[in-house]
């Protein structure tokens, strides 16, 4: 018996357990079905987002302004490949020719540290660790997987395809599948669950404009700076810095340490490795200081230690693929903590200020938390 003298009732909270580990086992064995899901939203947001920008700014009447948007995504993804993969296919090549010789370069001058430290080569003995036999291990067992490869790659597109197709869907009538969420709430619950849903849709937009506007800006001046500094192969570094930058700290580590490598075996190796680093330092300091704010606003404003935890707990869950949705998903994950923990029950109602702003007249507005 309770204080007050009611009796306890253990079967709607027993029922509630077993439904919230049910719920919690099913979302762990379709994560990867989800993580398709979550990039079909963000195509989708993105289509909607310009869709929208040709109607407000072009005066595109409705009916048009969703097909022009997916035709101008397209015809710039053509234009974007046809200016930039036969350089960067050129330039790899390129690459990959003289890779032997960066790696006897790299192999003699690791050789050549472990001789100096004493301590060094009694663990590693010089000629049994080569960087070149462990780049020929790695592709002779590459080739020896193809067949599992080819599975890999059919069952890849297949994904692709079906985010596709989830995207156009959802970008044609988002309201069907966003009056489907709501209905799964009380009634007294729905209004709010409306606002909390347009907010995260303007999260993700926000996210989506910024993040392509960032990762343009990079590629440019990281392929400018590093044709100015002579660095071999500028294109292909800049490309790769800008797609990089998708996974915030651990992507700019990686594009920024790449050209450095490159320069190490030329005349004055070590300054130039210290000034493409500096490069990679100022551009991306200039990227997270003065780029991203301006262009991401406040509705995704992530600290960096969040973001870095982001991106480690979903590698770690989903793999190399969820780091593409690390960062959005952590961008919602702060909504939802805002609204729902935060306003809704520490502070004893829920505040949408921001939605309310930009809601049409006559919108119902969210009940106060009980």
């Amino acid at each position: 018996m309770s204080p007050d003298g009611s009796r306890f009732k253990y079967a709607p909270a027993l029922t509630a357990t077993v439904l919230v580990v049910l719920l919690l086992w099913l979302i762990g064995s379709v994560a990867d079905v989800l993580m398709l899901l979550f990039l079909g939203i963000l195509i989708a947001v993105y289509l909607n987002a310009l869709a929208g920008a040709l109607r407000r700014r072009l005066r595109v009447p409705d009916r048009v302004a969703f097909p022009a948007a997916f035709a101008a995504s397209l015809g710039a993804l053509a234009l974007l490949f046809a200016i930039l993969v036969p350089p960067v296919v050129t330039q790899t090549q390129e690459l990959a020719q003289l890779l032997p010789q960066y790696l006897t370069t790299w192999q003699a001058a690791f050789e050549h540290a472990i001789a100096r430290i004493p301590a060094l080569a009694d663990v590693l003995p010089p000629g049994e660790h080569s960087l070149v036999l462990a780049l020929y291990d790695q592709l002779s067992s590459g080739v020896h997987n193809v067949v599992p490869k080819l599975f890999a790659g059919v069952h890849a597109l297949i994904n692709i395809f079906s985010v596709g197709v989830m995207a156009i869907y959802l970008s044609l009538n988002p309201t069907a599948y966003t009056d489907i969420v709501e209905s799964l709430f009380p009634p007294a619950r729905r209004p709010f669950v409306h606002h909390l849903l347009r907010e995260l849709g303007e999260t993700l937009r926000a996210f989506i404009i910024g993040q392509l506007f960032t990762m343009t800006v990079l590629g440019i001046l990281t392929a400018i700076g590093l044709y100015i500094l002579g660095v071999p192969y500028a294109l292909t570094f800049g490309v790769l810095s800008g797609l990089a930058a998708i996974v915030p700290f651990f992507g700019t580590m990686i594009s920024t340490t790449l050209p450095a490598l490159f320069v190490l075996n030329t005349p004055n190796g070590g300054t130039r490795a210290l000034l493409v680093l500096g490069l990679g330092v100022v551009i991306h300091l200039i990227e997270g200081n003065v780029v991203a704010p301006l262009v991401m606003s406040e509705k995704v404003d992530l600290p960096p230690v969040l973001s870095i935890l982001g991106v480690l707990i979903i590698g770690q869950l989903l793999g190399a693929l969820g780091l593409l949705i690390a960062v959005p998903t952590l961008a919602i994950v702060m909504v939802l903590v805002r609204r729902i923990l935060v306003h809704g029950i520490y502070d004893g109602g829920v505040t949408v200020e921001p939605v309310v702003a930009s809601a049409p007249a006559g919108t119902a507005a969210p009940p106060a938390a009980d």
